[in-house]
């Protein structure tokens, strides 16, 4: 799981797995593949530098 912060402030625990597309325009959009969308606060770079790290840590077990 990967942390990010809605715009409100609220923090969110989410599978990265279910990520379908990241979007900026100019917030940051985050698709799930159940069709659900949130606007987060971190960019498009941060959340591809979170997922990235959350596979390492995942396949290094």
């Amino acid at each position: 799981m990967i942390e990010v912060t809605k715009m409100n402030g609220q923090k969110l625990l989410i599978n990265p797995d279910l990520m379908e597309m990241v979007e900026e325009t100019p917030d940051t959009v985050i698709t799930f593949t159940t069709g659900r969308k949130i606007i987060v606060k971190e960019s498009r770079q941060d959340l591809k530098n979170l997922v990235k790290s959350y596979r390492k840590d995942v396949f290094a077990k």
